[in-house]
């Protein structure tokens, strides 16, 4: 979906200020089971940022269709699946590398630019997967502590820049903090940066933004700069378990990330991801529901008092102020599940959004576990 179709739709059904909510979902909702159990027990799993909605039901009606298909390799189907992206992006096909997930296309750029004593700068924290992966082949990676607010420090990372500096990467929104950058501040650094070196914008989040006219950076790819977008399908379409992104580059820089993609993707993927596209519905669905758990998540914690980040992704960083540790494991014992450590803020929690009766089981959770 275009960026102001989704914002237009956001502000006519009531989502585009404070999310209070919420009429008119009944005619989107998906016949999609809402249960997870482990051993027999309910648990909301809230520790990966997960859509538990998805995939759509047509998306699971497009792999049931494709089975016939599964004993042939993924090129037979690769063409039209680019072409549909270079077309919802508006670049042409020899600008797109498919790839399993966004992570490995992350860790294909982490290997082509920052790997062999080269450098990459990011925040600090962020996602993980370039930076592990490039010092696994001997890349060095500068971590910039995030600011005051929990954002990039964008002066700070500019600071870090040298003559070995391979890539700087972005997460935008970020993950964990669930930050977004002011866009002007964003754009500015992005032109300046890729003037001297590539420029990394992980966007796996970016279906969640609501902000007016908030610009992918893929705005600067068409421009000709040296700058790589990452995309998924793993969050707002619901598709994590079956290992779909893609990344956006200029054909020569694309040419390059190719070289360094190991397992691509597969055909069940790639048809799933061929109907999700078209899925409007289930991508209105994912929205609002999930802006309908953050608020939930954000009345919880509101009520006990606790510090979070105002977020514009699919989960909520907060502060519990006890072990990072202590509390995984104590909310684990109320069969709810939270995100990993994230130093240096061993005292705050990262919690993805539900379904609803996930929301009701954190809700009960946390409140006994910091009572």
């Amino acid at each position: 979906m275009k960026n102001i179709d989704r914002r237009q739709w956001l502000k006519t059904a009531g989502l585009s200020g404070s999310f209070t909510f919420l009429g008119g979902l009944s005619s989107l909702a998906m016949d999609i089971p809402q249960k997870s159990s482990l051993d027999g027990q309910r648990i909301a799993k809230l520790n990966s940022n997960e859509n538990p909605y998805g995939p759509s039901k047509a998306v699971r009606n497009a792999i049931v269709n494709s089975f016939d298909k599964a004993c042939r390799y993924p090129s037979l189907v690769y063409k039209p699946l680019i072409e549909q992206i270079a077309e919802k992006e508006g670049v042409p096909p020899e600008y797109i590398v498919l790839t399993g997930g966004s992570t490995e296309g992350l860790k294909a750029a982490g290997l082509a630019y920052g790997s062999q004593g080269k450098e990459i700068i990011a925040a600090d924290p962020t996602f993980q997967s370039m930076l592990t992966y490039a010092e696994n082949f001997e890349g060095y990676v500068h971590r910039v502590p995030v600011d005051k607010n929990m954002g990039h420090d964008l002066k700070e990372m500019k600071n870090r820049m040298n003559s070995k500096t391979g890539l700087v990467f972005i997460c935008n929104p970020n993950n964990p903090t669930g930050t977004l950058l002011d866009k002007n501040a964003l754009r500015d650094f992005c032109i300046a940066t890729s003037k001297k070196t590539m420029v990394f914008s992980d966007e796996a989040y970016y279906g969640f933004i609501t902000e007016p006219d908030y610009p992918s950076m893929i705005t600067l790819v068409k421009e000709g700069m040296d700058v790589i977008v990452s995309k998924t399908f793993s969050k707002v379409f619901g598709m994590a378990g079956l290992r779909i992104g893609y990344l956006v580059a200029r054909p020569e820089i694309a040419d390059t990330l190719k070289k360094h993609v190991m397992a691509m993707t597969n055909l069940l993927a790639i048809e799933a991801a061929k109907e999700a596209l078209k899925d409007d519905g289930f991508y209105k669905f994912s929205i609002a529901k999930n802006a309908e758990a953050k608020s939930s998540i954000y009345k919880t914690l509101d009520d006990l008092g606790l510090t979070y980040v105002p977020s514009h992704t699919n989960f909520v960083f907060f502060k519990t102020g006890r072990p990072i540790d202590e509390m995984i494991t104590a909310m684990e014992k109320e069969n709810v599940l939270i995100g990993r450590p994230f130093p240096p803020f061993y005292e705050w929690a990262r919690i993805s959004t539900g379904t609803m009766e996930d929301m009701a089981l954190f809700d009960k959770a946390l409140r006994k576990v910091m009572g």
